[in-house]
């Protein structure tokens, strides 16, 4: 098939490069042209996992190309729209400019029967909007919504072969037209028996932010647990593994720690919040700010326990932070933990110095007044403190015994639970977990 992807960013240049690798003809359009220059010449303005393979691979078979011009969209027959809904300045709702405007400037180019499909995290009721403005500029189109599932660090695995496809189409010959067109896209992945449901436009919109609220809501349950522990005097890592025995629970998702980031859960659970206050069911979702409040309390709750650690004071004490990403194998930075943790602490007074092997420009556009090491030896140099903060293997495989001879103080903080504890007490460390 012929197949436009709208939007280059994180979801679309993975989705243009995957829809490519799977034999179909892809050209992707972005409004931005250092985007599609790097893209063009097979390097990924991004860090992930096995794209640049991937991304090379397509573009020497041929079949995908990319553009500035939304008129090179003209004559596929699916459109993936996936651009960005970053949170509104100063709200929680989510801004669907960049949405809108996809929308608006992809309709001159549409055939009858081209299916327009949205992939893009949004708001409730978006989509039958969206719909009813395409009655009046692209009447033969038909909109579909296909909300994507990627986790950052297996995006290109959770594009080829997803756990499910969700497809939200509207009723009638329209809807099985784009359901068709939708099962000749993901041919391959439905030979391998994924899962396929189809539903109304508003479901479909609601699978996603329901999911990441799920996740958000996991995370902060057993980070309050951690919190809970440390006054009990219990070990959360051990009810985690107890609680998650029980299939109704499972154990992923509840490794206590620093709290989630990124670019999906903290902003796709505030404009869910903001969406069903729009709505009027707002007390239905009243827990989803306790989930947020737990989460931002976790990052205050480590600049604490350093301080700690430190011996009360943190002025003048040489602090290495281990990660600036939000998780490890990405680059991103978008409302990292790991970052807001060191710009606290070196507010109060400490002398801070981040390393990460992916992160280290991204996070210095963010946060120029940090110091950052690409070398570990380097940054761990001095310190008074180490805080794991993204569990990079690097990191978590680091040899106490030889870290511990480059630093000041013996102190480790383990802001994700992922070292292990008994190695570095071993090594001589003062060990610190979170919740244990």
């Amino acid at each position: 098939m012929r197949i436009s992807v709208i939007g280059c960013g994180y979801l679309g240049a993975v989705h243009a490069a995957s829809m490519a690798k799977l034999g179909h003809e892809v050209v992707g359009i972005d409004v931005d042209p250092k985007k599609i220059d790097e893209l063009s010449v097979g390097h990924a303005p991004f860090f992930e996992p096995g794209l640049p393979d991937l991304l090379q691979a397509s573009l020497d078979s041929g079949r995908l190309k990319f553009s500035t011009s939304m008129a090179d969209a003209a004559g596929s027959a699916v459109h993936f729209i996936c651009v960005g809904t970053p949170q509104r300045k100063g709200e929680y709702a989510a801004d669907l400019r960049y949405v809108d405007a996809a929308f608006a400037g992809l309709a001159p180019h549409l055939s009858a029967g081209d299916v327009v499909v949205g992939k893009s995290t949004v708001p409730v009721g978006t989509a039958s909007r969206l719909a009813d403005e395409y009655m009046e500029t692209a009447p033969e189109a038909i909109l579909a919504w296909n909300p994507e599932f990627l986790r950052e660090g297996h995006a290109v695995k959770d594009t080829l072969h997803p756990d499910r496809f969700v497809y939200g189409v509207p009723e009638g010959a329209a809807g099985e037209r784009a359901a068709k067109a939708l099962d000749e896209v993901y041919a391959a992945s439905l030979s391998e028996g994924t899962p396929r449901l189809v539903m109304d436009y508003s479901t479909a919109e609601l699978v996603k932010t329901a999911a990441n609220s799920f996740l958000a809501t996991k995370i902060s349950f057993i980070n309050a647990m951690a919190e809970l522990c440390e006054a009990a005097g219990a070990d959360v890592t051990l009810l985690a593994d107890a609680i998650g025995m029980d299939d109704r629970i499972g154990r992923k998702f509840l490794n206590a720690g620093i709290g989630f980031g990124g670019g999906c859960l903290p902003k796709d659970i505030r404009a869910f919040m903001a969406r069903a206050g729009e709505l009027g069911a707002d007390q239905a979702l009243t827990f989803l700010r306790e989930v947020d409040a737990i989460n931002m309390r976790r990052r205050s709750r480590t600049v604490e326990l350093t301080r700690v650690l430190c011996g009360g004071s943190l002025i003048g004490k040489r602090i290495t932070v281990l990660g600036a990403a939000f998780k490890p194998n990405s680059d991103d930075v978008r409302d990292s933990p790991a970052l807001s943790i060191a710009a606290q602490l070196q507010l109060q007074g400490a002398d801070v110095t981040v390393t990460d092997p992916e992160a280290i420009d991204n996070a210095r556009r963010r946060f120029p007044e940090l110091h950052f090491e690409r070398n570990v030896e380097a940054a761990l140099s001095g310190a008074h403190a180490v805080l794991l903060l993204t569990e990079w293997p690097e990191f978590v495989n680091l040899d106490p015994k030889a870290a511990g001879t480059t630093v000041a103080d013996r102190n480790v903080l383990d802001g994700r639970n992922a070292l292990e504890k008994t190695r570095w007490q071993e090594s001589g460390w003062n060990y610190k977990g979170m919740g244990r």
